[in-house]
């Protein structure tokens, strides 16, 4: 079964954090067979808090999306991430 990345964020506070970390964690997420399913435009929230962004990752597997958040380079681009915009991110398997 595929697994998925949830993400959803505020907007971006730090723009140079931004650019790092996607620069850092862009050839991670690739080297697990990622790819962006939904996120690069619009989006409405129905029940819950509003997220600026939200962005829907597909991966091959459960355990690829899993081992990609876990891996140690990963991690380290986090630091970024966290300094860029607030955020949550939901791991979830496909059906």
């Amino acid at each position: 079964m595929a697994g998925f990345w949830i993400v959803r964020g505020s907007d971006v506070k730090d723009q140079e954090a931004f650019d790092e970390y996607a620069r850092l964690a862009n050839p991670i997420v690739k080297k697990y067979g990622a790819t962006i399913v939904a996120g690069r435009s619009r989006h409405q929230t129905r029940e819950g808090e509003e997220y600026a962004r939200v962005l829907l990752i597909e991966f091959p597997t459960f355990d690829q999306a899993i081992a990609c958040y876990d891996d140690t380079e990963y991690q380290a681009s986090l630091t970024y991430a966290h300094k860029a915009y607030d955020r949550e991110l939901v791991i979830v398997e496909g059906v």
